[in-house]
């Protein structure tokens, strides 16, 4: 355990998570280019990032069952081979058609990744600094949003869809080859966690780790805290900023890196945060989701196109969401044996991109119909007018705002199974904070 051979591991299959995630993001910068190659409405661009985050979300939970059966390396074997078929597709798509089949073998690929390498940390590191390598996967893993967005922007701009889709396709591929060379399980000579040798004994641990309430907070932790940053990075951003804002396409790209800088910031700042106030997890959750709710209040209601800054405050708002989201992870590993976390972080994984792919698909109906009303008033048509844009991402707030509730009443009964079972009584964040006041005023 925390031996340089587990650095290496972490290190490789950091590269694998963001190989992982330029794939997932490099239709976000090809947003405008669809439109042109594909032609289509809104909702039939939206359905290209949406039917992909669909394929991802529905595969994480069979995803989970099947690391915890035959482990993280043939998962990511898989998934790095799915995903050079996928962008391998994507590139010669002749239609909108094909080009969902490419998204959606880039989702099922993806889908493996991420919980693939959160196991393999559990496996290769113990200890406080768990939480932090979950943090720096994050962060690292969200420099591949930088690559989509910066370079394979330039490719796509300079050289057309194929080329710049090639491109993924070939770190798509080194990924693979990194696999293949260099990813283990666990450390020579540890002792290996009891796989289920069934199927009904890994549907059955399934069924349990879906059932602990820490499982449940990790899942809405992640659904509140994911889903308004993927929605934008992923797909609305770049038509938002380029349409409705008026910014240059190449100013536009370049802004989507901002998220990934917030992250880089505030990845570590939440790691610490978390290993050493384990108890107040879901306040650190609430605190980042009600800064996310002010920033997109300011930016929808502002009277005239918001300004610069305000958009550049959202879009560092967004960026503490990515780490935020990780923290869901963390419910799941404290609250889970290790046997079966798998299982759990796949349910907790569904529940950003849950969120998402909901919020994307509204957004594009939204966009939809507001452009036909304004065509049968008599107006010119402009799907991506700033008034658009401010009704259909305002579906934002009924969406995490009912995964907001969610989290409040699972968190209580996480609380009384502490109580119960461990004797560990949470006291409100108010009454603690002033609890901490009276013993300050008193001198203890």
């Amino acid at each position: 355990m925390n031996t340089r051979r587990s650095w290496l591991i972490f290190s490789l299959g950091s590269f694998v998570y963001l190989s992982a995630v330029m794939q997932r993001t490099s239709l976000g910068i090809a947003g405008v280019s669809a439109t042109e190659r594909f032609g289509g409405s809104a909702a039939v661009l939206s359905s290209l990032a949406v039917v992909q985050l669909i394929v991802y979300a529905a595969a994480q939970i069979p995803v989970g069952v099947l690391i915890d059966r035959f482990g993280p390396r043939v998962l990511m074997l898989a998934g790095t081979a799915l995903m050079v078929a996928g962008q391998l597709t994507l590139a010669f798509a002749p239609s909108i058609t094909i080009a969902v089949i490419g998204r959606m073998l880039v989702g099922a690929g993806d889908a493996t990744i991420f919980i693939s390498m959160i196991r393999l940390i559990t496996s290769w590191f113990s200890g406080r600094i768990v939480p932090q390598l979950s943090q720096w996967l994050g962060n690292i893993g969200q420099l591949g949003q930088v690559l989509s967005a910066v370079p394979l922007a330039w490719i796509l701009h300079e050289w057309g869809w194929t080329p710049a889709f090639l491109v993924a396709t070939l770190v798509a591929f080194i990924a693979f080859i990194v696999v293949i060379v260099a990813i283990s399980d666990r450390p020579a000579g540890s002792l290996d966690q009891a796989r289920p040798t069934t199927w009904g004994s890994a549907l059955t641990q399934l069924k349990h780790s879906f059932a602990r309430p820490g499982t449940q907070l990790g899942f809405w932790s992640h659904f509140v805290t994911q889903s308004s940053g993927t929605l934008f990075t992923l797909l609305w951003g770049f038509p938002f900023m380029v349409y409705g804002l008026g910014y240059e396409s190449s100013m536009a790209a370049a802004m989507l890196t901002i998220p990934v800088a917030a992250g880089l910031v505030c990845g570590p700042i939440l790691g610490v945060l978390t290993a050493r106030h384990p108890l107040r997890r879901s306040n650190i959750v609430l605190g980042i989701v009600i800064s996310m709710g002010a920033a997109w209040a300011l930016v929808l209601l502002w009277p005239v196109t918001p300004p610069f800054w305000l958009i550049v405050l959202l879009l560092v708002v967004l960026g503490a969401g990515g780490p935020g989201s990780l923290i869901g992870f963390d419910f799941a590993r404290t609250f889970n044996p290790q046997r079966s976390l798998g299982s759990a972080n796949g349910v907790v994984n569904v529940g950003g991109f849950l969120a998402s792919f909901v919020m994307m698909f509204l957004i594009g109906v939204l966009l939809d119909l507001q452009d036909g009303w304004r065509r049968e008033a008599g107006g010119a048509s402009d799907l991506y007018a700033l008034d658009s844009f401010r009704i259909a991402f305002a579906v934002q707030f009924l969406v995490i705002g009912s995964g907001v509730a969610m989290l409040v009443a699972t968190r209580r009964r996480t609380r009384r199974m502490l109580s119960r079972d461990e004797g560990i009584e949470v006291a409100p964040l108010w009454v603690e904070l002033s609890r901490r006041l009276r013993r300050r005023a008193r001198g203890e």
